[in-house]
């Protein structure tokens, strides 16, 4: 008898249950999936760059947060987890231009991990997140400036051999 795998997929903000076996099959995917999906609160304004080649980057970090009732103290406890995210391209100019500290976003991406040496010599490696879409949830009435109605989706050619400004 074959057991069947089922995953509950989160996707456009709706949750979907599917089989596993027919979600790779679909998605053409060889047996791993690496996806990252949060929805959270940005902790500052987004850190803008360029790399040597003049392609924009954004670098932010959200804030994602669970709570719960301690059960033997009765209190309410919070948990705050920060995500490094990288933005390239057309999904950095958006970033850019509309969205500030506090501001609630949707992203997804693929979790990389890098390494570059820091002053001392030592080796050291980062963790982030490569983001492929991304969504503004904040309300128009409380930013700043009108961003646009669509969400955003960048290419999946995101520069592997360019050399990150930090």
């Amino acid at each position: 008898m074959h057991n069947q795998v089922y995953a509950l997929i989160f996707f456009d903000l709706s949750l979907y249950c599917i089989s596993v076996d027919n979600f790779l099959r679909k998605n053409k995917m060889a047996g791993s999936i690496n996806k990252v999906i949060l929805v959270g609160n940005l902790g500052a304004d987004p850190r803008i760059s360029n790399t040597q080649n003049g392609s924009k980057i954004v670098n932010l970090s959200i804030a994602t947060s669970e709570s719960w009732k301690d059960k033997l103290s009765g209190e309410r406890k919070e948990r705050t987890e920060w995500h490094r995210i990288l933005l390239w391209r057309r999904l950095a100019e958006v970033v850019e231009k509309y969205v500030h500290s506090g501001d609630k976003l949707y992203i997804e991406g693929q979790l990389r991990t890098r390494s570059y040496t820091d002053k001392q010599g030592q080796t050291r490696y980062v963790t982030e997140i490569w983001a492929d879409n991304m969504e503004m949830l904040t309300p128009k009435s409380s930013r700043s400036e009108v961003a646009p109605q669509s969400s955003t989706s960048a290419s999946t050619d995101q520069p592997e051999d360019e050399k990150l400004p930090f």
